[in-house]
């Protein structure tokens, strides 16, 4: 391998479906092309690429050409087979090699307008030597600058891969975009170096938590998550502006927003510099402006972006609308700009802005000092803002307030930054939240506005509240056994009892405390959160008081900011319906909720309510809605820089029910990761559930069994008195029965059955039947395994949930084909399918169809001796399930058939639904039979 594709890391950083995605269209013969901006990860791709195929035997072919060399004719041929024709050149006929090592500067002869044919045959047939004894792989990155003399042979070989494949594969790589001026020198048509049919992928940027990993692997230490996340927004996801943004955040540490670092600043100066003097002006002005559109910048008399729109800096959609490209081109533009440049643009848009929030934000750039009449201007603002619903924008108005307050008002600018501390954690925007807060700790020593400050750097944890743990001891100090400020720190205590320390009884004293402290304020509105959360552990305790306390919780006088908090009573009652089967009602009150909270609430609030609604519609049979209900949860956590743990877990609960199960099994892993790095034991029981149900789901009942006993395990200890509330009972009965361990699967129906009873949980009884028909069909009884299926169907379909009745259908269908009685089978399983196919179950629903298969093939007269049982798989799942006969694991089966392990997966569980097996001990089992 001559120089060529830069060394990288050696795993794909979070690229795994892409590079999954390449290597089965390059197995297929397909050339690829890799499409993204500079530092997006294309040539980390691209060598992973080599290393595998190195590693398999291939000859590998590269080169990565340099803007500066691409007058250099034929340079991209000379890196890529210089080195290897030798091996070749005496078998080539006279013409084509003089011509070919003319072309590679090993002859003296230059290479004539007569020799292009003889040399383009003979890198062809160069090639196909070379490939001979074994296949080869051409890769060639940064194609945008390849010399148009090696860019006119690889685009001949490239159309005449077809008699070359398999024994040769070709990918490339290339930035986006317009040929930037007439450059008769270089290569422009990357897609061309490609062998039909060709596969063009852009690669996408890294989300904040595989930044997480890449920059934890370069710098050998973790990343706060205010930090990570600013890093991501800055980056806009791209790996090698990340890196360089996180170098600078270690050369300042103490800086809020560290500076852009000399290596960006310069690439994209160098960008811009070569745009004309208008339009440069107007892209300042446009990273100046809050909402940049063109009818601003027409009104500022800048309008000159047909350029920067050509050169792809900045996009304007049809209202007319300016987005910059990437989020560094806006703030290098703006910081390279001089001070006067910068205070010329901010009293032109002053003065072009019809809105008063962005009208106040300009002139707040105008005044450096500290001026009353600014001050209250932008505090003025700031309430618009705040009842627009703009709480982001509040916050920073209502610091730039403060900034702005004369020194001898010192109060009022300690209030300001408080309220916009807490403006700044409505909105999700924790890290501006935590540094205000701070700074009012480092101004005051007023035991009410500290303790406000602290109860700001608490909530600004979200889910992480062990990172935290030193504030407590230092707010109770500041609370002065005060009863307004210890009932707020009361309540948060309850939290910490309970996420950090897994004690539900503990977390309980708490809210009670808490409760009783503000009743005693008369600080109503912790009243209601302290009462919220008081009702939600004696639900989960199984209490006897519980009903009573969610009562007094819903009394009034209700509070309006707490009517739509996740922590308030009102979010409470979607989960007591939950508990009483009424999940209509559910529904009704999640909707309501999402909506109110959509124009008064916060975003962690939405987040939470579409994580919950999630679970909802995957109750009713409504798979597609609780895929649309995750994604945009996990889209809100992302971009808000909230714990993720619970949106993933979503994922995974939405995935398994109606879209797929290696995404649903990577979404669960993702939860249980996030929830244990938080620290949040309330939540980890939670994701190690949905993992462990994703796993029984693909056959895998060990790995099952072992994750919902932890489940167990931890949830027992945390005191879990009521199943309907963590409905994890049934399924770890049913991995319990798929191991061979149905005595214990019976202990625990039993047990959940007699609780469950006695607080009149008729759902989480209706699916124990199920899961103790199972029992009896494993003990060898199989009529009152019947019996207990028919009771469960019967009771399932007087209840709202859906995929439940559809699992019993299943089960019933199955247990009669076992039983020798198809006509009954089969009507049991299409029951099952019409149920499934109705949610758009999509995993249940190949199941339900796997059986109908199965029970085609059952009786020994539906086929011959010498069919072949893994006659329904495709190619790639019958190599996969060959290979699993041999004993291979998936990480094997990957390396041998240049598949990602997902990729892997994913067709071992088709194999599973289409042959109707449950382990890959049956996969092996029918594999060796067709032999």
């Amino acid at each position: 391998m001559t120089h060529g594709v830069q060394p990288a890391g050696k795993n794909a950083m979070g690229r795994a479906d892409v590079l999954g995605e390449v290597r089965g269209h390059l197995a297929g013969g397909g050339g690829v092309l890799l499409l993204g901006p500079v530092g997006i990860g294309k040539s980390t791709l691209l060598s992973l690429l080599a290393d595998e195929h190195a590693a398999a035997g291939y000859r590998i072919f590269a080169c990565c050409p340099a803007e500066t060399e691409r007058h250099l004719p034929f340079l991209g041929l000379i890196d890529l087979i210089s080195q290897a024709v030798g091996e070749v050149a005496g078998r080539l006929p006279a013409p084509e090699r003089d011509a070919l090592r003319s072309a590679l500067l090993l002859h003296d002869v230059p290479t004539g307008e007569r020799d292009l044919l003889n040399l383009r045959l003979g890198v062809l047939h160069a090639f196909r030597m070379l490939c001979a004894d074994r296949p080869g792989l051409v890769l060639v990155d940064d194609a945008q600058w390849l010399d148009r003399p090696s860019g006119e042979l690889l685009a001949f070989v490239a159309r005449r891969a077809a008699g070359l494949a398999p024994r040769l594969r070709i990918a490339a790589s290339a930035r986006p975009g317009p040929a930037a001026g007439e450059d008769g020198g270089r290569w422009r048509d990357a897609a061309a170096l490609c062998p039909k049919p060709a596969l063009t992928v852009r690669v996408p940027p890294m989300s904040a938590a595989e930044l997480g990993v890449l920059l934890g692997h370069r710098f050998g230490r973790s990343w706060p998550r205010s930090r990570l996340a600013r890093i991501h927004e800055v980056s806009g996801g791209n790996p090698f502006f990340a890196v360089e943004l996180a170098r600078s955040v270690l050369e300042h540490p103490e800086a809020d927003d560290p500076p852009i670092p000399q290596s960006l600043s310069t690439l994209i100066r160098e960008r811009v510099a070569a745009l004309p003097p208008a339009t440069r002006e107007t892209l300042l002005m446009a990273s100046a402006a809050s909402r940049p559109s063109v009818g601003l910048l027409r009104r500022t008399g800048r309008a000159d972006l047909a350029e920067a729109e050509r050169r792809g800096i900045v996009e304007v959609d049809p209202a007319g609308a300016v987005r910059f490209t990437h989020p560094l081109l806006s703030a290098v533009i703006y910081a390279e700009a001089e001070t006067t440049e910068r205070k010329a643009v901010h009293r032109a848009l002053s003065q072009a802005v019809r809105d008063p929030v962005e009208r106040a934000l300009h002139l707040a750039r105008l005044t450096s000092g500290r001026d009353r009449r600014i001050a209250g201007t932008l505090e003025e603002a700031a309430a618009v803002a705040r009842r627009r619903g703009g709480l982001s924008t509040a916050a920073q108005l209502g610091e730039l307030a403060a900034d702005h307050t004369p020194e001898e008002a010192g109060d009022a600018a300690v209030g300001r930054r408080l309220r916009a501390a807490e403006d700044a954690v409505a909105a999700g925007d924790y890290p501006l939240a935590r540094r205000i807060a701070r700074r009012v700790l480092e101004t005051t020593a007023r035991p009410a506005e500290r303790v406000r400050a602290w109860i700001v750097v608490l909530d600004s944890s979200g889910q992480a509240l062990a990172e935290v743990e030193e504030v407590f001891p230092k707010a109770m100090e500041d609370a002065r056994g005060d009863p307004s400020l210890l009932a707020p720190l009361h309540y948060r205590l309850s939290w910490r009892a309970w996420m950090v320390r897994g004690s539900a009884e503990a977390a309980h004293v708490h809210a009670r405390r808490s409760a009783e402290l503000a009743a005693l304020a008369g600080d109503r509105a912790t009243e209601l959160f302290a009462l919220a959360k008081q009702a939600n552990i004696e639900l989960f305790l199984g209490h006897p008081d519980a009903e009573r306390t969610l009562r007094r919780a819903l009394a009034d006088p209700q509070e309006p900011h707490v009517r739509w908090h996740h922590n308030g009573p009102v979010y409470l009652k979607h989960r007591h319906h939950l508990m009483h089967d009424r999940v209509k009602e559910a529904r009704a009150e999640l909707r309501s909720l999402i909506y109110s909270v959509r124009q008064r609430g916060v975003v962690e609030s939405l987040c939470v309510c579409l994580y919950c609604m999630t679970q909802v519609e995957i109750y009713q049979g409504r798979c597609r809605q609780a895929l649309g209900a995750a994604r945009q949860s996990l889209e809100l956590a992302e971009d808000s820089g909230l714990s993720q743990g619970p949106s993933w877990y979503a994922m995974a609960l939405a995935e398994a029910a109606g879209g797929d199960l290696g995404r649903a099994l990577s979404a669960a892993e993702q939860a249980v990761q996030h929830s244990a790095d938080d620290g949040d034991q309330l939540f980890l029981p939670r994701a190690l559930h949905a993992e462990g149900l994703v796993r029984l789901q693909l056959g895998d009942a060990a790995a099952a069994a072992r994750v919902l006993g932890q489940v167990r395990t931890m949830e027992t200890a945390q005191g879990l008195g009521d199943p309907s509330l963590r409905r994890w009972h049934a399924d770890l009965a049913d991995a319990l029965v798929a191991v061979g361990r149905p005595g214990e699967a019976a202990a625990l129906v039993a047990e959940t059955r007699a609780r469950a009873a006695r607080l009149g949980r008729r759902g989480v009884l209706a699916v124990l039947e199920r899961s103790a028909a199972l029992v009896r069909a494993a003990e060898g009884d199989l009529d009152a395994a019947e019996r207990g299926l028919l009771s469960a169907v019967e009771l399932l379909q007087a209840l709202p949930y859906r995929l439940e009745e559809g699992r019993a259908w299943l089960e019933l269908g199955a247990l009669r084909a076992q039983r020798d009685d198809p006509r009954r089978a089969r009507a049991d399983l299409l029951r099952a399918r019409g149920v499934f196919a109705k949610a758009e179950a999509r995993p249940w629903l190949d199941r339900a169809q796997a059986e109908l298969r199965r029970l085609d093939h059952a009786a020994p007269v539906h086929r011959a001796a010498g069919d072949d049982p893994l006659g329904v798989l495709t190619d790639v799942e019958r190599r996969v399930a060959v290979l699993v006969a041999e004993g291979a694991t998936n990480r094997e089966i990957a390396a041998r058939l240049f598949l990602s392990t997902k990729t892997v997966e994913a067709a071992l569980t088709r194999t599973f639904r289409k042959l109707g097996v449950r382990s890959r001990v049956d996969v092996a089992r029918l594999a060796v039979s067709g032999r």
